[in-house]
């Protein structure tokens, strides 16, 4: 029910968007969050919106990663700036869903150094 767009490969410093097209529901109702998965490493919590526009953001991307909500498209975006060779992973979308979570197929996004 997620579908994932955007990242690739970028040099460090540069800038990739991520968007996540959900159901309405999903994106109206639901906190809706990015995880990311580095091989080798535990799948990390990186930002969350919560219905009300509140925002979270793990400590290693705070001032370079911008989540956001656009209702009207039906999609969650992440913005993400000044990129690190670290940021290298499998990103997910995810919403937490009526009873349990949803998740979108995953994308890679690449930093060289």
């Amino acid at each position: 029910q997620l579908v994932q767009s955007g990242g690739g490969l970028v040099r460090s410093g540069g800038s990739l968007r991520l968007s996540c097209k959900a159901p309405y529901t999903l994106i109206k109702l639901f906190l809706m969050a990015w995880y990311r998965q580095a091989p080798g490493k535990e799948r990390e919590m990186v930002a969350t919106i919560g219905t009300g526009g509140e925002t979270y953001y793990v400590d290693s991307v705070k001032g370079r990663f911008t989540i956001a909500r656009d209702t009207r498209e039906n999609t969650v975006s992440l913005q993400m700036d000044n990129l690190k060779p670290e940021d290298s992973a499998v990103y997910y979308c995810c919403s937490a869903g009526p009873s349990s979570p949803f998740w979108g197929q995953g994308t890679q996004v690449t930093v060289s150094s």
